[in-house]
């Protein structure tokens, strides 16, 4: 029962974040598109939109596939606990707890679930049991979640101060200095 359990989760959280991802990607559901994230992460003051839009796309279809189908878990719970802390804290922390507020109560559970089958693996039913990809859990995952912790860190702090400078760069380019 516990294999099904997972089976589950698996689909349920994967099909949601594909669904999420192809608005994303292919602006399909009633999706914006790479180009209209791009503009909600500017308006997030991540720096460079583009980069983090696409990066939240493909890493909620891409984790999303990989979950329905059981392939490469640990993988995939990262690919979505890393979307989810970035909309956490960028979007939703300073809304409060409640979703009906706009917080993060709801990312706080898929981020959850996610950590739930990083954990424990995909179960019976999965390509990982097919190929006999059993990676030594929970060590695999807690080893990729702290280095994406740090990952993160260091991208949230870094990546904007190289959009500075590359603006900065582009400005100067267009408008030599005449001395």
């Amino acid at each position: 029962m516990i294999s099904i359990g997972l089976l589950l989760l698996r689909l349920t959280l994967g099909l949601v974040f594909i669904l999420h991802g192809a608005q994303k990607l292919f602006s399909a559901f009633g999706g914006h598109g790479l180009t209209g994230s791009a503009q909600f992460m500017n308006t997030l003051r991540l720096r460079p939109a583009k980069f983090w839009a696409t990066a939240a796309a493909l890493g909620e279809f891409l984790g999303g596939i990989l979950l329905v189908v059981g392939l490469f878990t640990p993988l995939a719970a990262l690919l979505i606990i890393a979307v989810m802390l970035v909309a956490i804290m960028k979007v939703h922390i300073h809304k409060g707890f409640w979703n009906s507020q706009g917080g993060y109560e709801y990312n706080l559970v898929l981020a959850a679930i996610a950590v739930v089958l990083g954990l424990t693996g995909a179960g019976a039913y999965s390509l990982d049991t097919v190929f006999a990809l059993g990676m030594p859990e929970p060590q695999t995952f807690l080893l990729g979640l702290l280095a994406l912790l740090i990952l993160l860190m260091v991208a949230l702090s870094i990546l904007p101060w190289l959009e500075q400078r590359r603006q900065l760069w582009k400005e100067r380019l267009h408008r030599p200095s005449h001395a």
